[in-house]
């Protein structure tokens, strides 16, 4: 039975479903028996019974077919909807649009595919959705405003839908980008204090310059803009203008949408002299102790960097004490005659609040505990803002992720409660390599070696390694427990095989064959300090041709003897604040070490040796590297130094630009002998690569080094030292690690033994 028209009065209940559907049917109520959807394609019937404001055994009414029109449009998975009635069975009759099969871009050149489809999901139009006209028109848009934010003001998208089998269409976006517009000039007017070619090279958007064909901030951007403004209030609120301020910003495009100017209209102020700084507010803290923390000083000119240095650090002290919301603001008072200010520094410390749970995210491999047992913040403490940052430059050295974020949201419906929620995205811990590398000092290098710093998720690390090279042969095993107890005690084992060559970097005629085994225990002191001390039983054969070989070694030799038995001690202290092993940016690694031989073998000798690297963030992304080290050596008991443990310096490590292990004195037939004492230092700038993003396997380098190797009865002397300078460039590469580096040696002798380019391929560096 057909649903009949009822009465004009009760089709005004349907005019909403008329309007959309296109034919509305009245009916009298009745009992369905059944509900029957006609017309589905992709759509189960069982989503469309979900909509359905009726079951089977209940009574439909025209409200109810009212309420089914609306609920399937409102779904947008429908172009029509229809409902019937025949026999007491309600019908339901679709008519489904389109979903998207596929989404191609032709002619993009300028904008990634995968950064176009993302721009495109966040407009809700992806692959797999139902289309749209609408959103379509909008996806279109999106894609013109992705060229707009680049400059590319002529490009042109033209879109074409295509149906498909099973109700599909797939999109095309055709894109004439056309040429990016550049920036011709900048003008910045009134300024009086600084030259506008001055104040224009502050900004990242330049004209056409050398390397702007890489860089392309000659082209126009929003954003870049937006930054460039912020740096250029700084400048002037950094040197006194407080009343400084941008009064309007003109970007104008020529009409052929190729050049763009720019005019900035700025009112400089006048330049103030802080008058004085007090504080004001609650001082949880002894006032004294804050105001040491205060840079921006009596007398100087007014200083917006240093007033935030100086708030930042007073909420970064309450925050020690728990006052994680802890609020410092300075209020300024203008003499405008004196063109003086006075500031008071009001502090809002807040509550005082602990943390309620410590949550842990992004490890799929790492074991909580692991990443818990190097929280500084506790459960049930109070939060402290330096025990976060200890915690998360911890997680940062151990190597296991590229990246540590660590948020302290407050607990919802509490004053005095926070979360610290630490999310970490892990990065591989294992390494296997076979295969062949090339190094300027060892030539042909044969390596294979297995390495899991993480083994299982504990911690853990082990290690098979075996390089071979016309210079060295090492076979080693190494296992390392970073936490054998619950205090932080690390245990570690190790055996190894090495053979040495070093005739062919010209030390001498000998060889060297040694075998050991060893174990090391760490004790941590504080968060940063850390000794240890390990011990090793090493075996050594030396191998030497009187006939050949220096007559220092032929000495040697008959001295001593040819085979030495040892148990060589190896105590250490090592400071490491760090932000990373991997890339750090900040902090400094210091360490005294030594080497002693035992009374009790063969050999009588010890080595020390005294490092430091200082890291130095200069910018966002440049970082300032220094780093010094002084070792020495000697013989005891009645016994001399072995030769083959003295110390040497050249070559990547060391002084680069000079060959490796030439520096220092050397024997009547030319070998270098190497030396009791060794000095290094270096001083680098680290910068990524420009264009690489997060990613951080290419680090750039500008380095000047200098050393030099002492030998016996030599005064250490500074004027002794030989310098280089070069740039260098390290990359993880999927077949090895990488390094190069080109180095010009700034004051070498005529005897020295020169090598400006270096490289390694696949080995450890």
């Amino acid at each position: 039975m057909k649903i009949c028209f009822l009465k004009a009065v009760r089709q005004i209940v349907l005019v909403f479903a008329t309007c959309l559907s296109g034919l509305a049917n009245a009916f009298d109520p009745f009992v369905v028996k059944d509900i029957r959807v006609e017309g589905a394609q992709r759509i189960e019937a069982g989503t469309i019974f979900s909509y359905l404001p009726v079951k089977v055994g209940e009574t439909m009414t025209d409200e109810k077919a009212a309420q089914a029109l609306r609920a399937l449009f409102s779904t947008g998975f429908f172009r029509d909807v229809r409902l019937e009635v025949e026999r007491d069975v309600l019908i339901v009759l679709v008519e489904e649009r389109p979903a998207i099969a596929a989404i191609d871009f032709v002619g993009m050149k300028e904008i990634k595919g995968d950064v176009a489809r993302k721009a495109l999901r966040e407009s809700n139009f992806q692959e797999g959705r139902i289309f749209d006209r609408s959103i379509l028109d909008q996806a279109e848009q999106e894609i013109k405003r992705q060229y707009l934010g680049r400059g590319f003001y002529a490009a042109q998208v033209t879109t074409t839908v295509t149906p498909l089998e099973r109700n599909r269409v797939g999109i095309n976006f055709t894109v004439n980008e056309g040429d990016a517009a550049k920036i011709r000039a900048i003008n910045i007017v009134g300024n009086q204090s600084f030259v506008e070619e001055d104040l224009a090279e502050l900004f990242t958007l330049r004209t056409l310059g050398w390397f702007t064909w890489y860089t392309k901030n000659d082209q126009y951007s929003r954003q870049k803009l937006q930054a460039d403004l912020e740096v250029l209030r700084s400048h002037y609120l950094n040197r006194g203008f407080l009343d400084f301020n941008i009064d309007s910003t003109q970007v104008s495009i020529t009409p052929d949408k190729r050049d763009i100017y720019i005019t900035i209209n700025i009112t400089e102020g006048e330049k103030y002299t802080v008058s004085g700084v007090k504080l004001g507010g609650e001082m949880l803290v002894p006032e004294a102790e804050l105001l040491r923390l205060i840079t921006l000083k009596e007398g100087a000119s007014f200083n917006r960097e240093k007033l935030n240095e100086s708030t930042k650090a007073i909420t970064d002290r309450l925050g020690r004490e728990g006052y994680a919301f802890a609020n410092a603001s300075g209020v300024p008072e203008l003499d405008r005659e004196k063109r003086t200010a006075a500031f008071t520094i009001r502090i809002d410390a807040g509550r005082r609040v602990y943390v309620r749970r410590i949550n842990v995210g992004g490890n799929s491999r790492t074991r909580d505990e692991v990443i818990r047992r190097e929280m500084r913040q506790l459960e049930g403490a109070f939060y402290d803002t330096d025990k976060i940052q200890q915690s998360k430059r911890r997680l940062g050295r151990l190597g296991y992720f590229t990246d540590v974020d660590i948020e302290t949201p407050p607990v919802a419906s509490t004053s005095d409660q926070v979360d610290v929620n630490v999310d970490v995205k892990e990065k591989p811990t294992g390494a296997v390599l076979l295969g062949l590398g090339l190094s300027s000092s060892e030539k042909l290098v044969a390596s294979a070696s297995v390495q899991q710093e993480n083994v299982l998720g504990t911690g853990k690390a082990i290690g098979v390694g075996l390089n071979t090279s016309k210079i060295n042969t090492n076979l080693s095993l190494s296992y390392t427990d970073p936490y054998a107890t619950i205090d932080g005690v690390s245990r570690g084992y190790e055996g190894y095989f090495r053979r040495s060559n070093p005739s062919n970097l010209g030390l001498g005629q000998y060889k060297t064959q040694s075998f050991g085994t060893g174990v090391t225990f760490g004790y941590p002191l504080t968060s940063i300090d850390r000794v240890a001390v390990g011990f090793v039983l090493d075996r050594t054969k030396l191998e030497s041709d009187p006939t050949l070989s220096p007559p220092r070694i032929v000495q040697f030799v008959r001295e001593t003897g040819s085979q030495y038995s040892s148990v060589v001690a190896k105590p250490s202290f090592v400071q490491d604040s760090r932000d990373s092993i991997l890339w750090p940016t900040s902090g400094h690694k210091t360490a005294v070490s030594g080497e002693i031989a035992m009374p009790i073998g063969d050999l009588r000798y010890f080595r020390v040796s005294s490092s430091g690297q200082y890291f130095v963030p200069l910018a966002s992304k440049f970082t300032l590297m220094m780093s010094g080290e002084v070792s020495g050596a000697r013989g005891y008991g009645g016994k001399t130094l072995p030769f083959f443990k003295n110390l040497y310096a050249g070559g990547p490590g060391s002084v680069r630009g000079y060959a490796p292990s030439s520096l220092g004195p050397r024997d009547t037939d030319g070998s270098y002998l190497g030396g009791v004492g060794r000095m290094l230092g270096t001083i680098e700038g680290l910068f990524p690569m420009p264009g690489q993003g997060k990613e951080q396997s290419i680090r750039l380098s500008v380095f000047l080094d200098g050393g030099q190797v002492y030998g016996a009865g030599t005064k250490l002397n500074l004027s002794d030292l030989r310098y280089a300078t070069g740039v260098g460039i390290s990359w993880n590469s999927p077949f090895g690690p990488m390094k190069l580096n080109l180095a010009r040696p700034l004051n070498a002798k005529p005897e020295d033994n020169k090598q400006r380019f270096a490289f390694q391929l696949g080995q450890t560096f």
